[in-house]
């Protein structure tokens, strides 16, 4: 096999695709998950901030106001911290469940929801310590450590230029007074922990498209395995053609017992064969192809006409118009209306003539009205 067939130049195929996410292989970034929770617990604390506030207050005033019978009840401390706990409740509940919504919906942005027994399922292979130390000391293992390094040093830097910005009001903080200075501090402080946690977005711009790529390089094949798989899936071609013609024959055979039903047959006597059929009942219905064919297929429709008596009529760009323009079991087009009931009259007179109910009918007209788009 040629070397160019190893390399893995091909992007994934659906299927491929498919398998990798029923195996647990979906990219996802950590980073992303990280931005989202720390950036959703910031912005529901200043959300929350006063409810927070005003539950810890309600906290430490019923915490530090002891009567002199609680100090010397054993189960007083029980029911007080029952009691403090019930106060904090429903704020931190809140929090925590914004939080909880963030972690989930920032680790499925990328890659979806997937759930995975295969992925769930233990494997063995792990705990070779050999394919362990390959882990730690491969190829990904190099490139998460210098990407956890460069991480650590961007938000280091930006923590030393967020604190430098606001060294000034930090140290004007102590001639504050009570309980503003204390207030203005916790404000400055929630403010600048989301302004750091803003600056896990660069990382995740640049995280986010080079887990997609990296993910879509992994699952690479090569140009041997897209024919293998498409092979594999489409079937052999002695075999697909095997079930084409099968399927043709059961087709023409449907076909073929509709020909009875037909008012008459109209054809290019060398290779095209047409039968129609037209429900008078029926007045704004059309008058519909029940079998068409080519050579053989053609000789068998006129075959069983002639046996049923149903009229067979040479109609050569009809014929062929009918045969390209509509498909089986479909009306005709509306271009053709004109020509199919000058046949249609002609085979009806030709019934009552038949009967004794009518003069012989004059011959067809050979230039039937034919639209020049429907020529063929």
């Amino acid at each position: 096999m040629a070397e160019t067939d190893q390399e893995r130049s091909e992007l994934p195929t659906g299927k491929r695709l498919q398998q990798a996410r029923e195996k647990g292989q979906i990219p996802r970034s950590r980073e992303l998950g990280t931005a989202a929770v720390l950036l959703s617990a910031c912005f529901a604390l200043l959300m929350l901030k006063e409810t927070l506030a005003g539950a810890l207050i309600k906290v430490f005033k019923t915490g530090f106001s002891l009567q002199r019978d609680q100090v010397f009840d054993p189960y007083a401390m029980g029911d007080l911290l029952a009691t403090l706990l019930r106060q904090m409740m429903a704020p931190l509940g809140l929090l925590f469940l914004l939080v909880a919504l963030a972690a989930f919906a920032g680790n499925i942005l990328m890659g979806g929801f997937n759930f995975s027994s295969e992925a769930m399922a233990p494997k063995f292979s792990k705990l070779n310590p050999l394919s362990g130390l390959k882990r730690m000391f491969g190829v990904q293992s190099l490139v998460e450590l210098i990407k956890s390094i460069a991480k650590v040093l961007f938000i280091a830097l930006f923590a030393w230029w967020l604190l430098s910005s606001q060294f000034e009001h930090l140290m004007n903080l102590s001639f504050e007074g009570f309980p503003g200075g204390v207030i203005d501090a916790l404000e400055l402080l929630l403010w600048m922990v989301v302004v750091l946690c803003c600056s896990l977005l660069p990382i995740v711009a640049i995280d986010v498209p080079f887990q997609q790529w990296n993910h879509m390089r992994q699952l690479k094949m090569t140009k041997q395995e897209v024919k293998d798989e498409f092979r594999d899936s489409e079937g052999k071609p002695e075999v697909k053609g095997r079930i084409r013609r099968l399927q043709m024959e059961m087709a023409n055979r449907r076909m073929m017992v509709d020909v009875p039903k037909a008012d008459v047959v109209i054809t290019n006597p060398s290779h095209y064969s047409v039968a129609l059929k037209y429900d008078p009942k029926q007045p704004k219905a059309a008058p519909k192809v029940v079998a068409k064919g080519v050579d053989e297929v053609a000789m068998k429709i006129r075959e069983i006409a002639r046996e049923y008596q149903i009229p067979v009529l040479p109609a050569p760009a009809l014929t062929r118009a009918i045969y390209h323009s509509t498909e089986l079991g479909r009306e005709i087009p509306e271009g053709l209306f004109a020509a199919v009931a000058q046949v249609l009259a002609y085979v009806y007179q030709l019934r009552a003539f038949r009967r004794g109910k009518g003069q012989r009918p004059r011959p067809l007209a050979p230039d039937l009205p034919i639209p020049d788009e429907l020529r063929r």
